[in-house]
């Protein structure tokens, strides 16, 4: 067996992509109740929300509490339909079929996730349609194949509707094959035990981070294109923790992550000082 097929018999095996340990993941409203309910009407998701907001631990979290294989496909526009659905490779003078991370994932009954799915090309998307409608199939075109999705497999997909714009817009054709589950911030008590569950800060300096995100989260549309995310209040909880003074850690983990502008820098920086 060539090296690449032998990759290839690696890769198809479930257990290679099975979450063992639990994600650390709080949920905000009805979101498990209503993923379990699409998994098993086999209705694809789509989750919708700010960037850091916790859709891609939410769905680490399903994964794992639904003992399915998790394939991850992270979206850009070089993205192409080969690249989801597998190509022929050539190794040791022979051609060998490398099935890519969607047909992976329909192989192994597990759940291919999407992330930021609008970053992809529209012509590569459609590529998905059969299996996100009462068909669940995926045509593989080049091997003459039409691969029938097992009851296990689920397709979910992702993006932020504030970075939306007439280029980069899901299709009706495409978002009317999905359910879709809303993804917000938690609000300032959640989001604290958040914070300091991940990272063992002391309670009185996550209340003061969260309190900063909200203010920067104000200036949404106002200077910032996003406020400050849970995933930005961990990452400075961090660095707090690993004993970078607070002003200094919110700088780099939340300004500097937000803004390049020196007048939007200079304001977030004042917040930051005011709290710490």
């Amino acid at each position: 067996m060539s090296k690449v097929a032998a990759l290839h018999a690696r890769v198809l095996k479930p257990e290679s992509h099975l979450i063992e340990q639990e994600p650390y993941y709080e949920p905000v409203g009805d979101e498990i109740a209503l993923f379990e309910a699409a998994y098993a009407s086999q209705i694809p998701v789509v989750l919708k929300g700010p960037t850091g907001c916790g859709k891609t631990r939410f769905m680490e979290y399903m994964a794992w509490r639904l003992r399915r294989p998790f394939i991850t496909v992270s979206c850009h526009d070089d993205l192409t339909a080969a690249d989801l659905v597998g190509r022929y490779l050539i190794t040791d003078n022979e051609t060998v079929w490398v099935d890519g991370p969607l047909a992976r994932a329909v192989r192994c009954g597990g759940i291919c996730y999407l992330d930021e799915v609008v970053e992809a090309r529209k012509d590569t998307t459609v590529v998905i349609h059969p299996l996100a409608d009462d068909r669940r199939i995926l045509p593989m075109e080049k091997r003459g194949e039409l691969l029938q999705a097992p009851k296990e497999f689920m397709l979910a997909m992702s993006y932020n509707p504030g970075y939306q714009s007439v280029l980069k817009e899901l299709k009706q054709s495409t978002r009317q094959r999905f359910i879709a589950i809303e993804f917000s911030y938690p609000d300032g008590a959640l989001e604290k035990k958040i914070v300091t569950t991940e990272t063992g800060l002391d309670a009185e300096n996550a209340h003061k981070l969260i309190k900063l995100a909200q203010m920067t989260r104000n200036l949404k549309g106002n200077g910032l294109d996003e406020g400050a995310s849970t995933r930005l209040l961990v990452h400075t909880a961090k660095l707090i923790q690993r004993g970078i003074a607070p002003r200094t850690a919110c700088h780099g983990a939340i300004a500097e992550a937000l803004t390049d502008d020196p007048e939007m820098l200079r304001a977030i920086n004042e917040l930051a000082t005011s709290l710490f």
